[in-house]
Parts: structure tokens; sequence; C-alpha cells
């Protein structure tokens, strides 16, 4: 019978990564307690600290990948007009 890989969800492994990073038990203990590998844990660990800045990052990076929808809809209408406009004209010569 072949085993599947167990996978984790970032909530779990969030928090193996800070009971990791208070250092109140050892790897060996973790790894027991959670039933996954030393090396899985440190690997999370160091992932977690690597990234947790992001959970304060600055927030005006989002802001400008915020697209105003409603003027896209505008040009979108812009280019309608003008599409038909060349496709008449178009008509028009013959072509």
């Amino acid at each position: 019978m072949k085993q599947t890989r167990r996978k984790f969800t970032a909530d779990f492994k969030a928090r193996v990564a800070v009971e990791a990073i208070k250092e109140n038990r050892t790897l060996a203990e973790l790894s027991k307690h959670f039933e996954v590998s030393p090396v899985v844990i440190s690997r999370w660990k160091k992932e977690f600290l690597e990234n947790m800045s992001k959970a304060f990052g600055d927030k005006s990076h989002d802001d400008a990948s915020i697209v105003d929808t409603e003027k896209l809809y505008a040009q979108i209408g812009q280019l309608k007009v003008e599409n038909d406009f060349l496709k008449k004209s178009l008509k028009k010569i013959g072509l």
C-alpha cells in the first residue's frame, strides 16, 4: 500500500513554528508532540521568521494595485465607439 504525503494547513504550520520559536521544548519534543519531523519543523520556523515582516508590511503597495473600474469602463466605452466608427468608415470606402 502506497503512503500518500501528508498536507498541513498554514494555520498548523504557523502554530508549530511559533512553538519552535518559543523554545520551551526541544525540537525532538515538538516532533513527538506534533508528529512532524524535526527537519520539517526547522524549515517551517525558518520560513516563518523570513516572512513574518509581511504581517506588518506597508499597505501603500496594496493601494497601487487597486484599479479604478470606472476609468476602465469609460476607456472600454471610448474604444468601442472608436472601433464602431472605424468599421463604418471602412464599409463606406468598400474595404
